[in-house]
Formats: C-alpha cells, structure tokens, sequence
C-alpha cells in the first residue's frame, strides 16, 4: 500500500498523545523516523519497553500502520491487518 507521509506525528491519523509519548520513547519523532522503522519493529519495540502493560494490537500495530498510509485504523483492509499482525506473532 501507497503511504503519504507528512512529518508530524501529532498530525498524524490514529496518533494520540500516548501513542505518540510511547514513540518518543523508542526514539521516534517523525513519522519518517517511523517509516524507517516500520510500524512492525516500531510495535514490537514498545511492546518490549512496557512489558508490564498488555499492548493491543489494534491500538498501536494497526494505528501505527494507519498513520503511515494516512488511513484509520479500522479503514486498513482485514487482510494486510492480518499479514501486519503474522509479523508480531512470537
């Protein structure tokens, strides 16, 4: 899928202020930081610096996704969620 980034993450669809405190903590500031990074390490690498909190997948993977094609979360389409979410699996 085609992404259309626009370098803030506040501007960014599905991104709030905890998403985006929980990104600066993993050192991503831009949203090119996080197309650099891809949504998928991006999850997997606040997953591992909050193992105490349970991390749903639709909150953060698919939004992290979505602010990278400009899309809501919801609006990604069921099969690219589910590729998306086979590349977390332990």
């Amino acid at each position: 899928m085609e992404s259309k980034i626009d370098n803030n993450l506040r501007n960014a669809k599905n991104i709030g202020a905890t998403i985006e405190k929980y990104l600066n903590e993993i050192g991503i500031f831009t949203l090119a930081d996080l197309a650099e990074t891809t949504s998928v390490k991006a999850f997997i690498k606040i997953r591992e610096q909050h193992p105490e909190k349970t991390i749903p997948v639709c909150y953060y993977l698919y939004s992290l996704e979505g602010a990278l094609l400009n899309l809501h979360w919801n609006d990604i389409p069921s099969e690219f969620k589910k590729e998306l979410k086979d590349k977390i699996q332990d």
